[in-house]
């Protein structure tokens, strides 16, 4: 069985994607919440970080043929901004300290 046919991995992808989505969207109106909605939303960011990155790093560790050419996909495009997956990771995190930073007392 590949790794694109787990039922686990679909169902991760599709959850993570949705889940990406939907904060995405109601980044649009971070600058209209209070104190407590901003650290809600930052936690919820910090927990879908962890999870995609939990989830690369599964495809990284993968002997399975397409999920090696989805992490050299990533790769690939990444480095068309001139960064690695792991400074991706960093940069994300320094956002969110940033953000957080922003809204402690």
């Amino acid at each position: 069985m590949g790794f694109f046919d787990s039922q686990v991995v679909q169902q991760e992808a599709k959850q993570l994607f949705e889940d990406y989505q939907s904060l995405m969207q109601l980044g649009g109106e971070y600058g209209k919440f209070d104190r407590e909605g901003k650290k809600l939303y930052i936690e919820r960011m910090e927990q879908l970080m962890e999870r995609y990155r939990i989830f690369m790093k599964r495809f990284e560790l993968s002997e399975d043929f397409m999920a090696q050419m989805t992490v050299q996909q990533l790769k690939t495009q990444l480095d068309q901004f001139g960064i690695t997956p792991q400074q991706m990771f960093d940069r994300m995190e320094m956002t969110l300290k940033r953000m957080k930073s922003e809204i402690e007392p």
